[in-house]
C-alpha cells in the first residue's frame, strides 16, 4: 500500500513548524491527528485512499463550520475556518466534473441499478473524495427522475 499523501503531510508539518507558519502547522498536526485516530480505529495504516477520506472529512467540517459562523455573524471565526479549509484542499486528489459524476450515473443505471442506495453504493467508491458527495447525490436524484 502506498502512503505518499501520509508522507507528505508528515513533510509539510515539518517544513511548517520550520517556517513558523502557525496556520499550517495547526492544520496538518490536527489531520494527521486525524489520521492516527482512524488508524487505531482500524488496527492498520491507511492508505491513500483511506488517508484522502479522513481529508474530505475534515474539510466537510471545516466547511460545515464557516457556514454556521457565518450565519451566526461570527465572520471573522468564519474565516479562520475557511483558511484552514483551503490548506487541506491542497492535499486532495484533482477533483471530478459534475460531467464526469454524471457519467458515471448513467453508466450504473444502464447496468440495471435503479434504487437510489444502490446507485450511491456504487457511485462513490469511484469518485472517491474527488466530488461532493451531496452534489452527488443531487445528481443521483435528477438520472434517477429522467
Amino acid at each position: 500500500m502506498s502512503h505518499e499523501l501520509k508522507n507528505r503531510l508528515r513533510s509539510d508539518l515539518t517544513s511548517a513548524r520550520k517556517d513558523r507558519d502557525k496556520l499550517r502547522t495547526l492544520v496538518l498536526s490536527t489531520i494527521l491527528a486525524d489520521v492516527h485516530n482512524r488508524e487505531i480505529e482500524l488496527g492498520a495504516e491507511l492508505s491513500d485512499d483511506q488517508t484522502v477520506k479522513v481529508l474530505s472529512r475534515g474539510i466537510k467540517q471545516r466547511k460545515d463550520a464557516a457556514s454556521q459562523m457565518r450565519a451566526a455573524g461570527r465572520d471573522e471565526l468564519a474565516s479562520g475556518e475557511e483558511a484552514q479549509l483551503t490548506v487541506l484542499s491542497e492535499y486532495l486528489p484533482e477533483g471530478m466534473s459534475e460531467d464526469e459524476v454524471r457519467a458515471l450515473v448513467r453508466d450504473a443505471i444502464e447496468d440495471g441499478v435503479d434504487q437510489m442506495g444502490m446507485l450511491m453504493g456504487r457511485v462513490m467508491p469511484q469518485i472517491g473524495g474527488r466530488y461532493d458527495g451531496k452534489e452527488a447525490n443531487r445528481i443521483v436524484r435528477e438520472e434517477l427522475g429522467r
